[in-house]
This record gives C-alpha cells, structure tokens and sequence, in this order.
C-alpha cells in the first residue's frame, strides 16, 4: 500500500497549478475479525479498507476532502484528481486562516513493525479452550495498519504496523463481568492463558454476593486500566498548551497556581514502541521521547503549530488536538502481590468508565466503579461492591493522596474498531492511594 499512496500522491502533486500547496494523508488496514459470545464464535470477517485524505492551501485559506481507495491506481487517480478540483472550487469562497500551519519540510521517515501474529486459521483453537467453560463476549482482531502522510514539498512519511488485540468480557450467570484485554505484535500463547486466568480469578470472586458501600472516602487501589482511564482524560481539556491558554484547562493549577502533583508521578510521551508513528497531521516529527510531567511538576505541555503561531510559543510536533499518542507513566516500587495486603481495608478497583469533568478548572473527575471492583476487609478481598459513582480531582489522586504506584507496567492497547481499527496505547502501572471519594 506505500507505494500506492506514494504514486497517487506524487500524480496529486503534478496536477497543482502555481501557488497550491497539498497535503495527503493515509489510513487503512487489512485486518481479521472473530467474535465471540459463550465461548463460542459468532462471527469471522475480513476487512480491507483505504483512504485518502487532502488538504489543500492556496493564497492564506485551506480545505479538506477525503476519499474512500479502491486500489486500482488509476480508477484512484481519477477520483482523488475529481476531489481535487473541488476543493479547488471551494477555496476561493473560503476565509483567510491568520494562523495557517504549513506543511512541514522536516525529513521524511518509515517505520514498518513485523509481527508474528496468530495465523487467522488458529485463531480459534488458541482461543477458546481455556475458555471453553466460561461464558467469554469479546473480539479479536489482527492484521496490517497503515498511517501515511506526503505534501508537495516532497515529504513522505509511512507507519506499518502488524499486531493483534483481544478485547473480551468474562460474565457470571448473575451477569457480573471481568473485563480485559491482550494486546501485541507477537502472539504467545502462555502469556495469553496467564491473562485468562487473572481474569477468571476475578470472575471467581465476582460469583459472591455484591456488598452496597457507603459513600466517603476510602483507600483504593487502581488496576493500571483504572489509571490509563484517568490518564486518557489529561487528552481532554488537560495538557494542551491551547486548553491553558484560552483557560479551560484542568492543568491551569499547575501552570499558575504552582500547585504540583505527588514527586512519585511522572508521565511522558514515548514513541519507541512504535505502537503509532512519530509524525502528525503536517508532516512534523515528534522527539522519539519527551517528559511532560516529571516528579509532579509540570514540565511542557503539548503544542502544535497552530497553537505555537497562534499563541506565540514553541511547538513541539504535537498533533493539532494537542492529544496525548503515546503516554508512558513510569512506575514505582510496591510489589504487585502484595497489593491486596498492603491496602487492609478499602477498595480494590479493575475498571472504571464514563469518565467526565465534573470540574475541569479544578481538575475533578468523575465517573462509575464498574468490572471486578472489590472491598477489600483486613488485607483480604472480601466481595464485588455494587456499582458507585465517584468524583474526585486527580491533584488528590496524582497528588497529595498518592501513596504508593506498582512497580510493574503494563501496555493498555485502544482496541477501538469503529469506522476502522485504533492504533496506539496507554502504558502505565497501577496505583495505591490514601484516599478517594465516592459519591453515590
């Protein structure tokens, strides 16, 4: 498919008259799909799908179009030179951008990971027998995902990648659920029933009786999916440097206030997985690693070049949402099996989910306990608690209620499939803290 794109492209580029600029932009995937409900499968699906996207930029103003690729070249010329013309039409009626971003002229790149996947013919075999008495909802999916991007300046990026993700639900006849998931670009099938049975572990204990608890605050310990679900909501309203500048950013404390997390937190970007490619939008190549935040204090913020020109500040390749593509939280030193003893009374939480801000100013989040969350009595879990909503801010929870973060990190994959397979993932650890408030 690189060369595909690179052709159409490149013929895109022919075709513009004096004073065009153009920017192209792939996505795609060729990709497996098995789902599965009671360890059984439902359904098996292939899907190939391409597009192209253009941006065009001429005399101060910019448009966008997309198409959908059939991979026969010249059938795609034809349409991309017709989607073309029409942006063409519409740029003229369009207004002036004062903070136009042009097309970077940094050098191009290609970052292509091979995997060594479960063959789609095996696929059922290696996963349902350790499931088969199990009532196991999930979907599989693996295969090729492809991101480029190219402008008339002569950049070319390409990003391939070959990985597999599970994304599955463990369920109880009273319908209580573990979630979880397994993620990667080699298939190994130990690791995979090692995971299964954490979770059926889980789904053992979820078979006792739900416990209502009170709300108020309790000392809790968050599963690192729990904290890649706090972490994600830093993408919204949270460390974009146009978010603080405009005054809707939850990290405003931070910037102008001094106020700091707990030393222990440190988060960063870092591309050297390769689990999403450097590059954004405009042909810019991120820094294969940057700290954001670093021992709880505010280090950088993300920037992209609209909001550098806009604003008068340094971009630093971040993507035009200012959103977070590759965090890496570090971790700490408390001993994954000793988490449940080190708690002693409190709460024990796998899951949580519909995250919003309650207070974006002030940093509060709040959202539902939900999959595998447990009270834990005298450093034993006890039962599953019915389902809470909590709302606390994350300067307590990050913060000064930040007793103690796991010594082990894992890689939370998106495992996302709508319109098209997600890239990228959260990788972090769990955390203890002294402290968290439920509501209700």
């Amino acid at each position: 498919m690189k060369n595909h794109f690179k052709d159409l492209s490149f013929k895109l580029f022919d075709a513009l008259i004096e004073g065009e600029i153009l920017s192209t932009s792939f996505s795609g995937e060729n990709s497996q799909f098995i789902r599965l409900n009671q360890a059984k499968v439902r359904q098996t699906g292939l899907v190939d799908d391409f597009d192209l996207g253009l941006k065009l930029i001429s005399d101060g103003r910019t448009t966008s179009g997309s198409l959908t690729l059939s991979g026969n070249l010249e059938k795609d010329e034809t349409q991309a030179i017709s989607l073309l013309t029409t942006l063409r039409s519409e740029i003229s009626q369009l207004p002036k951008d004062p903070y136009i971003v042009m097309p970077s002229g940094a050098p191009s790149s290609e970052n292509i990971t091979v995997g060594n996947g479960l063959p789609f013919e095996n696929a059922t075999e290696a996963l349902i027998p350790s499931l088969s008495d199990t009532d196991f909802v999930g979907i599989w999916a693996s295969g090729k995902i492809y991101r480029g991007n190219a402008n008339s300046f002569g950049q070319f990026h390409w990003f391939e990648t070959d990985n597999f993700a599970l994304d599955y639900s463990l369920v109880t006849p009273e319908h209580q659920m573990v979630k979880g998931t397994f993620a990667g670009k080699d298939w190994d099938q130990a690791n995979y029933e090692q995971n299964i049975k954490n979770s059926l572990k889980k789904l053992e204990l979820m078979n006792r009786k739900p416990v209502k608890i009170k709300p108020g605050d309790y000392r809790t310990w968050f599963e690192p999916a729990a904290v890649s679900g706090f972490l994600d909501m830093f993408s919204w309203n949270g460390i974009s440097e146009a978010s603080l500048q405009q005054g809707s950013s939850s990290f405003g404390k931070m910037r102008h206030d001094g106020i700091q997390l707990s030393p222990h937190f440190t988060l960063s970007e870092d591309f050297s997985s390769g689990m999403v490619p450097r590059f954004n939008g405009n042909g810019e190549v991120a820094e294969e690693s940057r700290t954001l935040i670093e021992n709880g204090q505010l280090i950088q913020t993300l920037i992209s070049s609209r909001t550098a020109a806009e604003y008068g500040v340094e971009s630093n390749q971040a993507e035009s949402g200012e959103y977070l593509r590759a965090p890496i939280m570090n971790p700490g030193n408390l001993t994954q099996d000793n988490v449940v003893e080190t708690i002693g009374d409190g709460l024990f939480l796998s899951n949580i989910h519909y995250l919003n801000w309650s207070d974006n100013p002030g940093g509060r989040v709040t959202g539902l306990t939900r999959y595998a969350c447990f009270k834990v009595e005298n450093g034993e879990i006890v039962a599953p608690i019915e389902t809470m909503r909590f709302d606390d801010t994350f300067y307590r929870y990050f913060g000064t209620e930040l007793e103690a973060i796991g010594d082990t990190t894992f890689v939370l994959p998106e495992v996302g499939s709508y319109g098209g397979r997600d890239i990228g993932g959260t990788v972090c650890p769990g955390i203890l803290v002294k402290s968290f408030s439920l509501t209700l």
